[in-house]
Formats: C-alpha cells, structure tokens, sequence
C-alpha cells in the first residue's frame, strides 16, 4: 500500500528557534512543532524511516521534519537545560567555581600540560623528570592511567599532566590545556613541526596559556635545531634569541640534557603568571581520567584548581558520585588532603567518571547523589538516539564490503572496549568520523576494561564486531567468541584501528597477523632477586609457557606491557616449557611493576590472507 505524501498543515510553527532534546520521540516532537505525532510517523514512513510514535529519533530525522516544515530548530543533549537547576541544587555556579575572583587568595603551583607529536619523546622526557624526583628505592616510571603528577625544584612544586600525542586525543589534549597554566610543547630535533605538532600550537594558543619548547632529541646524529626553530616559528611561536616571546630549550630526554634548564624556565614563567588559587572551602576541579580497577573499583584521576579536598568529602563528577574513601598521589601513597593544583586519585565514586568532566564537593551524600542520578538519566536519555539504528540490519567489519558491493547501505554494529574512557571517547570519536553514506556505524556498548564473555554474548545477539583498544579477551571471552564466530579485533596503535576500518571498507583487507594465545598464567607472588629484580611466582593456568614467548602482561584485562620471557624456572632450575596445572617463576626482559593477580599471557603470531569476498 502507497504511504500518502505528508502534507504541511495550517497551523502556524513556532516563531523562532526551537530547542529540541536529541533522542525525543514523535510524540515529544511534534507539539514543540504544532503538529501532532502522526504527521512526523506519516512524513518519516514516507521518506523510508518506518517509526513507531514512542520510539527515540535520530537526529537527521527531526533535522528533517524541522526542514520540511521550515522551522528553526536547536538540537540540545537531554538534560542540558536542567544542569542549571542541579548547579542550583549544588549551591554552587560553574563560573563561582571555576572562574571566580582569586586575587588576593594564596599563591599555587603551576599546572604544566605537556604536547607534542606522537613519537617525538613526550613520555620518556615527563619520566626522566619525575624520576629525577623519585626517592631512592622507589621504582621509577609513571604510574599507569595517573598520567598526572608533581614534581619538586628548588623547594618549589610543578604539577605535570601527560596528554596523548595522536590526532584522535584532540579532545583530551583541548581539556589538557583548558586546565593548565604553561604548556610545554615537546618537539623532535630531527623529525620538526609534525601535523599534531600544529594541533597542539592551536591548543595552547585558544587557552591563551604561554608556551616554552622543548627541542627534544638533540643528541640524534640528524638533529638540527636550527631548522626546528625555524618550523616552530612558522607557528607564531618566534624564539626569543630571535627577538621573539617564546622560550625554547634544547633537551635530550634519554641523556636528561638540559631537564633543569627547562623546569627553571617553566617557573620563571609560573612567577610572571602571578597564580593564585583559594584553598579553603569546597573543592572543585576536573576529571583528568578515569577507570576501572577490580580490586578498588572506579578510580578518577582529578586536578583539584579550588579548595581543598580532603578524604570523607561527598563529591559529583558527572553522573558519578559518592563520598571520597581515599586520595592517593602518583606514587600510590595515601594523602589526607589535596590542595589547589593537585592531582590525586580519587576512591569511592559509584562508576567511572567521564573524562573532562567537573567535579565538587557537594553540601552532603544527599544532594550529590540526587545530582548525579539526574545527570544519568539524561546521558541515558541521549545516548538512546545517537544509537538508536544500532541493533538493525547489522553487518560485521569482514561482511561491509560485500554488503556495499551489492549496492546495499550497511550499518557496522560495533562493541568498543578500551582501557581508560578517555581512549574510549577518541577511539569512538574516530570511528564516527569514517561514517559514509553507505556505511553507518552503530554501537552496541561502549565501556571500560577488559572484553568479557558477556561482551561476546551480546555481539553474537547484535551480530557485531568487538574492538578492543588496549584490552585483551579473556580466555572464557575467546572460547565463546570462537563457538558463537564472533570476531574480536585488539589493538593498541589507533592508526591500525582505523586503517584496517577503511581497508575493510574499501574491500582491501591485507594479510592478517593472527596472533595465538599459546599460555596463560596467574601471578601468585612476587620474588625479589639480588642482580635480578622481580620475579614472578606464577601458576600455568591454560596452555604453557615458554622461555623466550613474546608475552603481554594483563592487568584487569588491560595491556600495561608487551616484551618477552626472559628466564624460566622449576623451583631453582631452568627449564624451557612449563605446562598447565604447574607452578613456575617467570622474570621478564625489562618489566618490573609486578603485582599479585596479574596476567602473563604468551603468544605467537602466524600470517592468514585475509579476503573480503563472501
């Protein structure tokens, strides 16, 4: 039966802009509108989109209803309107908190965000400061997922916050610098400007923050620092030895060249800047990273920027909640209090916060819990739309080039698990952007930690693909993944995710690299050996573990190192295999960072020709 063609009616549509919740259904649509629910089901039906009056819209759909009738129309996310009621709630504006008056208020140490290119020696410079900083004993390298933390020069304090180096992070680098006072903009001697070398100018430059650069990797045969300069310059960022206002130092991160120099240069700066921040009343600050940890639950990295923090404080960060159970610096202690321009993490929130996300310290349990229950509701609400298609006529990634190739419109239904949210959010934010007009990408669930049987249960239901970044499947995960022919993709390079993305959409899938899990064991203990270091006392508990595997070490789930078995024993002997069922000590080539209930996982990689033919 022909579906009649809409006809607009006489009423009038509003006057002006309207604001319209994304994900509304018909029936919240059309009276904002003037017409009832039955003309955007009917216009809809028409242009193909078969919806029912309650169902959630996406938002080409009410773009297209608002089109047609010519109304004005602003898409809003659900719950944006009533945010001010909950600021309301929580005694507190956002711009009191974040953008008051600090004159006069106690000085702070500055907060340092560091930038660059991938590859260009970001991480290895923030450790060789922070070790430089450690106390003798300690082990060095900076704690996972913390990615912030202080440093001391002088008696005077400097608070480093790592961002990542790829294109796709553009949004953790843009929170990075809206929450920092001077970035350091870390740039190699022979490789120059590279093109998230620009982005991170433009970072820097919208928070109007001062900029000092660090010429990194002078030490390399190739390096030449002159030509650097003058790239950086091409920027607007002109040398001072040039008659410019910009600082630049000359550094070798794997030598710790000219380390010094440059934290004088980020105080001297830190001097001009005059920074002031009050540390009495309640705190608040943003949420730098967040993530899942098993056996402490939802752990958020926070910048506190006002106030002082203490453990026992109620506090909101989105839609996550709770009262504050401990505070722990980079190096894992135990902190009682946080002042301005202090990362800590923080224990006790009800779920993982989102990155960038503010956070306060809320007048008690009561509001902050009302407060985040509301802000749940309209994320859900939200998030209903953007996915609404995600479950219809789904097809795999190995499936859409055939699909395409009959001239059919495809929608890829993706399960996305990543280590941290903030990898998360840019993975997705990716992968959102490789959308065409003949591939729509849908997902299915998008979380934190590592791929679980119940991930692959739902992605046989959703006939999807399960994109891992930076996380592992389970041993149970991989046996239903295999019986139910799910397909798990891992990755820990974002550009190979999204290459092998357009490969596939492209009906160009190179040869795959499969990789076989050929053992699993358990940490059990761990050994101190003189001349040695760690060694962990394990059990075999699926396959066997040779010296000499590649390995991954697993902590919940999530990829913290790759390199290789460097020695294997039986209780004092070296042996070459231990199988399942049997206890063994495991010393690893360069890792050190050994904890009980960690995963060694060895493997082997094996070439299969991969083809997109059906």
């Amino acid at each position: 039966m022909d579906v009649p063609s809409y006809t607009p009616l006489d009423t009038p549509i509003p006057a002006g802009e309207v604001v319209i919740e994304r994900a509304s259904t018909a029936q919240d649509l059309g009276p904002k509108l003037n017409r009832t629910a039955a003309d955007v089901v009917r216009f809809l039906m028409h242009q193909g989109e078969m919806v029912t009056a309650t169902q959630s819209l996406s938002d080409d759909m009410i773009e297209l209803f608002a089109a047609e009738l010519g109304a004005d129309i602003r898409l809003v996310d659900p719950g944006e309107e009533q945010e001010l009621e909950l600021q309301k709630l929580l005694e507190v504006g956002t711009a009191d908190l974040f953008d008051g008056d600090d004159s006069g208020a106690p000085g702070r140490p500055p907060v340092v965000t560091v930038m660059g290119h991938v590859d260009h020696g970001k991480t290895l410079l923030l450790d060789r400061i922070r070790s430089a900083n450690v106390v003798a004993g300690e082990a060095g390298g900076i704690t996972q997922h913390i990615g912030a933390y202080q440093v001391e020069r002088d008696g005077k304090r400097i608070t480093f916050i790592d961002t990542p180096g790829h294109e796709a992070f553009t949004a953790m680098r843009a929170r990075g610098a809206d929450a920092t006072d001077i970035v350091v903009l870390v740039v190699a001697a022979d490789d120059g400007v590279m093109p998230q070398t620009i982005e991170a100018i433009n970072h820097a430059k919208a928070a109007e923050v001062p900029i000092v650069v660090a010429v990194n990797k002078i030490d390399r045969d190739n390096a030449d620092v002159q030509k650097t300069m003058a790239g950086v310059a091409e920027h607007g960022l002109v040398p001072e030895v040039w008659g410019g206002d910009t600082i630049f130092c000359e550094v070798s991160a794997l030598h710790e060249t000219g380390l010094e120099d440059l934290l004088d240069q980020v105080l001297l700066l830190a001097e001009v800047e005059d920074l002031q921040a009050p540390e009495e009343g309640r705190a608040g600050g943003v949420v730098l990273e967040a993530h899942l940890d098993i056996g402490r639950g939802p752990v958020a990295t926070v910048l506190v920027q006002r106030g002082m923090l203490e453990a026992g404080d109620p506090v909101v960060a989105g839609a996550a909640w709770g009262r504050v159970r401990a505070l722990l610096d980079d190096r894992g202690d135990v902190l009682h209090q946080a002042g301005p321009s202090t990362p800590v993490q923080v224990l006790g929130l009800s779920e993982v916060a989102e990155a960038g996300d503010p956070f306060v310290v809320a007048p008690n349990e009561k509001v902050a819990g009302r407060v985040a229950s509301a802000r749940e509701h309209w994320q859900r609400q939200s998030s209903l739309g953007r996915d609404a298609h995600a479950l219809s006529g789904g097809a795999r990634l190995e499936d859409i080039f055939t699909r395409i190739s009959r001239g059919e419109a495809a929608t890829l239904n993706l399960i996305v698990k990543a280590d941290a949210n903030g990898s998360l959010e840019a993975v997705t934010g990716s992968v959102r952007k490789l959308e065409a007009d003949e591939v729509r990408i849908g997902f299915v669930h998008r979380g934190v930690g590592g791929i679980t049987e119940s991930d692959v249960g739902l992605a046989a239901a959703a006939n999807a693909t399960i994109i891992g970044f930076n996380v592992r499947p389970d041993r149970k995960a991989r046996e239903t993944a295999e019986a139910e022919n799910v397909e798990i993709r891992t990755y820990e390079i974002i550009y190979k995710l999204l290459e092998d993305m357009e490969s596939a959409r492209a009906g160009m899938l190179a040869p795959e690299i499969e990789e076989v899990v050929t053992g699993e064991a358990e940490v059990r203990e761990i050994f101190r050996v003189p001349r040695v270091g760690a060694v962990a006392g394990c059990y075999v508990q699926n396959g066997e573990i040779r010296r000499g595997s590649r390995v991954r070490f697993l902590r919940d789930g999530a990829v913290i190192w790759k390199g290789a078995v460097s020695s294997l024993k039986r209780f004092k002997e070296d042996v070459r295999t231990v199988s399942s069922g049997y206890e063994c000590g495991v010393g690893l080539s360069d890792f050190q960072d050994l904890r009980s209930g960690d995963v060694i996982e060895t493997y082997e990689e094996r070439e299969i020709a991969r083809t997109s033919e059906g």
